[in-house]
């Protein structure tokens, strides 16, 4: 069984792929590991709708992320 800290939490959920890969950016550029999910959906079921990809980052990081992720949202508008 996994211990709390190994467990993963969603931070961002987007439409578009690259929005996932630059917040991926972001977050490695402040030491925060993520995974990306259902990245590679396109090429293992077709053209299926897919309802988001998802960032995941380790429960222990959340809080940091989900702050610098806004805190880059805040800066574009």
């Amino acid at each position: 069984m996994k211990n709390q800290s190994e467990s993963l939490v969603t931070v961002l959920t987007a439409s578009l792929i690259h929005e996932i890969h630059i917040a991926k950016a972001l977050l490695a550029n402040n030491n925060i590991t993520s995974y990306i999910f259902d990245e590679n959906i396109m090429t293992t079921i077709g053209t299926a709708y897919v309802d988001g990809y998802k960032l995941e980052v380790g429960v222990d990081d959340y809080e940091k992320a989900k702050q610098i992720l806004e805190d880059a949202k805040n800066a574009e508008a």
